[in-house]
């Protein structure tokens, strides 16, 4: 039986070499997980844990000694999609200050306002006129509160950044706050003449292999800075190699190692709490975190953790509400599982791990393929009286093979099939209600959860997004419950003749 267990082994972990040696140059080195001192029961009880304890982890990749030892997707999340990184974009965007400080475009000590002359108050205050690109940096711009500069109805977020009172003096008062990331993006575009996008694509991207992302864009055309980047669990990964290897890629020195190490240490104090990890201090856009490691980290549990005592990366890709619970998994489970020399191979342990990665899938819906009801629903029309989310009516097409719905929208008509057990995955024409990203990727798994109400879950699996639509049939009626990322509606449609 040993002799089998590890005939399959090999024979997987050759047919990966193949295909890792054809990429040379475009994907990180594969390694196994002992042969770089983890054990592979210990990544399996991350996993396991994870999928009992968050809702829900989406990506993993572990990364030590510089090889990637484990990774795993759920489904339908895939390595080839990107995914929205909402605040962990913040750490590319310091990036790019430290590439314009070696270029001499700039330094930590500039003034903000002299980049933009033309966007500042008639009278700005004083507290204003001592902002540095080093405030902006470490989130200590003299603000009380967050210039609301994404949602306040003004195109050009330079001049209502610098409209926002700033009530203390700047470099004294820690306030996380992404409209200061929007505006190293804005004097990155202005020093260089490009898009912090474009700025960085020869400069980081290219050079790490990492595909041109896209990074969404202000009224104005300018990169957000603070969020929007769309990139893979691997890039994140790479990004976090890169800070390891104190800016050195392939012997090549991109980021200078001072730049890494003052991005990467404490600059301003953001609390004194030793068991949170939001409370270890800040760097420029990275943050210090337990254990002596530090992060760049997004809303909805998106983290490049970076441990250099243990030589290790993390890249972790989520739609959970517990950040913090994912971050415990890795202190907890697989620091303490990393050692200074190789461990022996365990057979069973090492498939036992390669068959959970190859198989990791988020939980369909669970219920009945069959209701009672199908005869009389089924290609019948809901109409809903007019409504915020643009709904005009809705079809079911519950067929002997394939389900699907079809929504009549302000937009157009989208038609969404539906997996059983499973998900399948189509393209939208538009939006969906309830959702915030524009995203049209997505995937669907529905069930008859008793016999009048079907409920339907879909990802928009190049996000942390997904949705929940709960449809409750009663005679002619139907009452609709759609619930999204925080937000709840509940529309009711008619049958007409």
């Amino acid at each position: 039986m040993k002799q089998s267990i590890k005939f399959i082994w090999l024979s997987i972990f050759s047919l990966g070499s193949i295909v890792i040696s054809a990429q040379t140059g475009t994907t990180l080195e594969r390694s196994t997980p002992e042969a770089e001192g983890i054990s592979s029961a210990a990544i399996l009880s991350f996993i396991e844990a994870a999928e009992k304890k968050i809702d829900a982890v989406h990506s993993f990749m572990i990364v030590r000694h510089g090889k990637v030892v484990s990774e795993g997707w759920w489904a339908p999340y895939n390595p080839t999609s990107p995914h929205t990184m909402w605040s962990l974009s913040k750490s590319f965007t310091s990036s790019a200050i430290g590439f314009a400080v070696q270029e001499k475009l700039l330094s930590l000590d500039d003034l903000v306002i002299s980049f933009f002359p033309d966007e500042i108050p008639e009278k700005p205050s004083w507290q204003l006129k001592q902002m540095r690109i080093k405030d902006l940096l470490t989130m200590v711009t003299g603000h009380r509160q967050e210039p609301r500069i994404f949602s306040g109805g003004n195109d050009n977020y330079v001049k209502a950044f610098f409209e926002a009172e700033v009530e203390f003096m700047p470099g004294t008062h820690f306030l996380y706050n992404t409209a200061a990331t929007y505006m190293l993006s804005a004097v990155i575009q202005k020093v260089s003449g490009t898009k912090l996008v474009d700025y960085l694509e020869p400069r980081l991207f290219k050079p790490l292999n990492i595909k041109k992302p896209v990074w969404d864009e202000c009224p104005m055309g300018k990169s957000l800075g603070g969020f929007g980047l769309n990139i893979t669990t691997e890039d994140i990964a790479k990004l976090g190699q890169l800070y390891l290897q104190k800016g050195n890629w392939n012997g090549k020195q991109l980021l200078s190692e001072k730049w890494v190490e003052m991005a990467t240490s404490k600059q301003v104090s953001n609390g004194s709490n030793p068991d949170n990890d939001w409370a270890q201090g800040y760097g420029f856009q990275f943050w210090r975190s337990r254990h002596n490691s530090y992060r760049g980290d997004g809303m909805r549990g998106q983290f490049c953790i970076v441990s250099p005592e243990h030589d290790a990366v993390i890249a972790i890709t989520s739609g959970t509400n517990d950040m913090g619970g994912v971050m415990n998994l890795v202190w907890d489970i697989l620091l303490p599982a990393m050692n200074k020399e190789k461990l022996p191979i365990n057979e069973v342990d090492v498939l036992a791990l390669k068959n959970k990665t190859v198989k990791l899938a988020l939980k369909p819906i669970e219920g009945n393929r069959h209701s009672t009801i199908l005869k009389q629903i089924n290609n019948k029309q809901y109409f809903f009286a007019s409504n915020e989310a643009g709904i005009k009516s809705i079809a079911f097409d519950f067929g002997k093979k394939e389900y699907s719905i079809s929504m009549e929208m302000e937009h157009g008509t989208e038609v969404i099939p539906i997996g059983h057990g499973e998900y399948t995955k189509s393209d939208l024409k538009g939006q969906l209600p309830n959702t915030r990203s524009k995203s049209n990727k997505i995937a669907a798994s529905g069930a008859w959860v008793n016999d009048k109400e079907y409920q339907l879950r879909i990802y928009q699996y190049e996000t942390p997004d997904r949705l929940t639509f709960k449809f409750r049939f009663d005679d002619r009626k139907l009452v609709w419950n759609i619930q999204g990322e925080g937000e709840q509606k509940e529309l009711t449609g008619e049958l007409k003749n």
